[in-house]
């Protein structure tokens, strides 16, 4: 048996074991319950990450600059896109995301999902959907909370509306 030190910085715990049976030893580690994953495995992770996600400041930067390339769906009921959207979104059920409702899609651009925010799962559905069906999708980070809290508009009614050619008013925060 020997002797352990620990001390504990951030969420980390470190572990020094300082002494056996009379003998000094200067062998430690960090005690994290699950081993980092190495720099390369990082990377993989967080480019596909990147592929799968968007935030509401690259949604609104490629509205606001009339990027023909995407399509903000809008995921929930039609009565929730009737009462708030994104300025230029669709709205498209996730229920009603099958071959027939989608058989107007472009299958040349990427569909951008959202819904309510985190505690709602319609944008996942929608971009589950979507990708069965075999079209490229992202999903909105957050959904409409996130994208109400950054300090974007919304358009009720029926109206698609737009944000191409507007200005910005919403600083990203993290340039």
């Amino acid at each position: 048996m020997g002797l352990i030190d620990k001390t504990k910085i951030g969420h980390a715990c470190h572990h020094h074991l300082i002494a056996t049976e009379g003998k000094q030893h200067d062998v430690s580690f960090t005690g994290f319950s699950i081993s980092p994953a190495e720099a390369a495995e990082n990377l993989a992770y967080l480019a596909a990450k990147l592929r799968f996600y968007t935030d509401a400041w690259d949604v609104a930067e490629d509205l606001r600059h009339g990027v023909d390339a995407i399509v903000v769906i809008d995921a929930r009921s039609e009565q929730h896109y009737l009462a708030g959207h994104i300025p230029g979104a669709v709205s498209l059920p996730h229920r009603r995301m099958d071959e027939a409702g989608t058989a107007a899609l472009d299958r040349d651009k990427v569909y951008i999902t959202y819904c309510d925010g985190i505690g709602c799962n319609a944008s996942t559905k929608g971009a589950y959907q979507l990708a069965r069906l075999g079209f490229k999708v992202k999903e909105l980070i957050g959904g409409l909370d996130f994208w109400l809290r950054d300090g974007y508009p919304v358009v009720s009614g029926a109206s698609r509306g737009s944000l191409a050619g507007q200005p910005s008013d919403v600083d990203c925060g993290c340039a």
